[in-house]
Parts: C-alpha cells; structure tokens; sequence
C-alpha cells in the first residue's frame, strides 16, 4: 500500500495527541470556533450512540435513505483498510484529494495546540459535511456519546441508542448504568430518541435522562417490536405492520439493529420501500462477512473464510449465535485481540462453537495481546490453542490440517483491517 499526502497529515496530528486522555469537549469547540463552527450548518443529523450494533444499524439507516433517492453524509470510526471509509460526503467516500485539503485545514486552524487525533478529524469529517450539500447527515459516536466529538449538534433530527454493554470501562465506568449515562448524553431537549433493546439497568438511566431533559423515546418492546416468521422479518409500532425480507446483514443480533434502522426510517417519514432498501442493500464489512474473493481466499480453495471485527464480550455472544445459523461445518478461530478488552469474556461465548483456537498477535498494535498469553486465555475457556507468528501462517497450518473447513478470523477491527489489506493490496 503506497503512502498518500492525508497519511503524512494524519500522522503530523498523532504529535498533537495529548499525553493522558482526558473526555472534555473543550478543545472540539475551540477547533469547530476556528473553522466557522459547522457543525451548526450541517444537513438533518441523526445520531447514534451504544455499545453494539452502531455501524450496522447506520448502514441500514443509509441504505434505507438511499434506496429512496436521498443523500447522506455519513461518519463511522475506527476504518479498516484506509482512513477514507470513515467519511462518506452524498454517498460516496471522500477522495484523497478532498480528504487532504480537509485535514491540512485543520492541522493549520488548530496550530500547535493540543488535540486527540479522533477529535481533529471528526472536525475534518463536520467540515466536510458543511461544505456539501446532502438530505440526512448520519453521525456515529466513537466511544461514549455525552463528552464524544460527535455530541457538538444542538438539535439532532433524530438520536439513536443501540444495545448497551460493558466496554471502554476506563473511561466510561465500571457498570451500565454509568455506561448508560455517558451514551445517554446524546439524547437532546425536544428531539425523539429511537432506543434499541436494552438491559434493565441501562433502561432505567435513559428513561430518566429523557424525563430530566424533555426528549421522546421510541423504545423496543413498547412503541416498535420486531421479530422473524417464516424466513421474513416483521416490524410493528403504532402506524402499522410491516413484511420484510431479513437483512442482509448475516446473524440474529442484526434483527434487533434493523428493528432499530427501521423505527428510525418511520419516524422520519419514510415509505415502505426505503424499509426495504435497508434490508437488502446495506453493507457493512468485517460484521460477520463471508469473505469470497481475494488473495487470501484463493490461497484456501474448498474453504469458507469469515471476518469479524466484534471485540467484547456482546460480540462473542453475537458470533456465537451467528455460528449455530450457519450450514453445520466444522469451525475454527484465528484470533488477535488488544489488552484493553475481555479477551475471556469475548472468547467464552464461542467456546462451545469452534473447534480449535489459533492465536496471533496483532501487528503494530501497541496494546496487542500476545499470541501465547492470548493462546492461554483460550485454553481457560477450554479451547483447543496454537499459536501462529501471523495470519497467513495460521490460514496455512489450518488449511494443511483441517481441509474444507470454516475459519472465523475475529477478536479485533484493527486485525479485521490487517486482513481486509492483506486480501486488497490496493485498499
């Protein structure tokens, strides 16, 4: 992969990066006053915030608009292969060129001060959005939602809450009702809040927050239910039934995330059709994918080669659940994973449904788990554990031992993007 001009940029904002993280939105407002503050001029905005199901029920959302002929902004992070896949300006990934002069505008409006480098260019992202004209501008937080970058709208069309889990502790608490708090933050005086399944107890902080506030919650199992019958998908709230195809999307969690997508696209004024669209053509890589072309799927003839960047303990319970609806085939994992997650919590839940545990370390990751301790944590699980020195040697020793078999490669977006490069030297 050839270095372009945005990466010397992005890495020039790494310097700016603060030594401790500290979850303040002071230095996003000084940053958005200095570019004209256009997250003020961006188009309708809706908002999404939780632990998981975020980027798919985003991708829905924009399908949906899109198959009704409407244009969308669209911001989602971390990317996998390239930076690019984080910004999307009326559909279509910002160009080099573009993402260029947007990300040297803002190193040269921040100065010298200091900045994190997912503030920064989400700012880029907000600018961008405000220079081009678009119908919906959709916004996924990167990891709270009250102090998150993103959280600088006044008056959001429309919020979501997607399910919420125990994850980024260290910053957002050590229980979900704390968790909760931080991702209830998005939800704003005046504006509806479409809220996903939830536990109890972080139900119970969102519901408080938005009588606190005065903002409307549509939430699951009151105002919309969603469910399957037949192989079809059928929602239900106040204005009516509806008879879908299932989601594209591959997995029983992403019921509930279309669910979601769908009450979203209702409250918005959407037909039918673009309920339709979001079914069947979101898209929505390293959730799940069947990976079926490239040079690491040629190199593997006869086997199925799966993606997924799911990294907590929801994830695992998700790509468990998926494995048990997929034609029976023997499965095993290839797994790198950061010490900043619960690798046993991630890996228990999918004990039960591989049958071998291939472990790597994930490349220029400083916070990687090493393969032997990760191979370790596995075997507690009662996992069947190896190592491997990398990807492409675990493929090889699964392939020679295990023929026609499934393998999952899992536990990290920053290992799903390692392999989405491996498999697209262009990417």
């Amino acid at each position: 992969m050839t270095s372009k001009n945005s990466d010397i940029i992005l890495e020039r904002m790494m310097a700016l990066h603060p030594k401790v993280i500290d979850l303040t939105l002071d230095r996003v407002w000084r940053l958005l006053r200095a570019l004209g503050n256009p997250q003020d001029r961006l188009p309708p905005v809706i908002h999404l915030a939780g632990t998981n199901g975020k980027g798919s029920t985003q991708a829905m959302i924009r399908a949906g608009l899109e198959g009704a002929g409407r244009t969308v902004h669209a911001y989602t992070s971390p990317h996998l292969a390239k930076f690019h896949e984080r910004i999307r300006i009326a559909g279509d990934l910002i160009s080099e060129a573009a993402l260029t002069e947007l990300l040297d505008r803002c190193y040269s409006a921040n100065g010298r001060e200091t900045i994190t480098y997912f503030e920064i260019t989400t700012c880029a992202a907000l600018q961008g959005f405000a220079e081009h004209a678009a119908d919906y501008t959709l916004l996924e937080t990167g990891m709270g939602g009250r102090l998150d970058v993103t959280n600088v709208v006044e008056a959001p069309a429309a919020c979501v809450l997607t399910p919420i889990d125990l994850d980024h502790q260290q910053f957002l608490g050590d229980t979900l009702a704390k968790i909760a708090f931080e991702k209830a933050g998005i939800v704003k005086r005046g504006v509806t809040a479409i809220v996903g399944p939830q536990p109890e107890e972080a139900l119970e902080v969102i519901e408080g927050q938005a009588a606190k506030i005065g903002a409307d919650l549509q939430i699951y199992g009151q105002h919309w239910h969603v469910s399957t019958e037949m192989g079809r998908l059928i929602y239900q709230d106040e204005t009516g039934l509806l008879d879908l195809p299932l989601p594209c999307l591959p997995g029983p969690h992403q019921i509930q995330n279309a669910g979601a997508a769908i009450a979203t696209l209702r409250y918005l004024g959407q037909s039918e059709e673009a309920c339709i669209a979001a079914m069947s053509q979101a898209y929505w890589p390293a959730r799940m994918q069947r990976l079926r072309e490239g040079p690491l799927v040629d190199s593997l003839p006869g086997h199925e080669i799966w993606l997924d960047g799911g990294h907590n303990p929801a994830a695992g319970r998700a790509i468990a659940a998926t494995l048990t609806t997929l034609p029976k085939r023997e499965t095993h994992i290839i797994c790198g994973m950061l010490n900043t997650k619960d690798v046993k919590g991630f890996l228990a839940p999918i004990a039960t449904q591989c049958a071998s545990l291939t472990t790597v370390t994930i490349p220029n990751e400083i916070n990687a788990v090493p393969s032997a301790d990760l191979a370790e944590l596995g075997r507690s699980c009662a996992i069947a554990s190896r190592e491997a020195r990398d990807v492409q040697a675990a493929l090889q020793d699964l392939s020679q031992r295990h023929p026609r078999a499934r393998i999952l490669i899992c536990g990290s977006l920053y290992l799903a993007g390692h392999v989405m490069r491996e498999n697209d030297p262009d990417a």
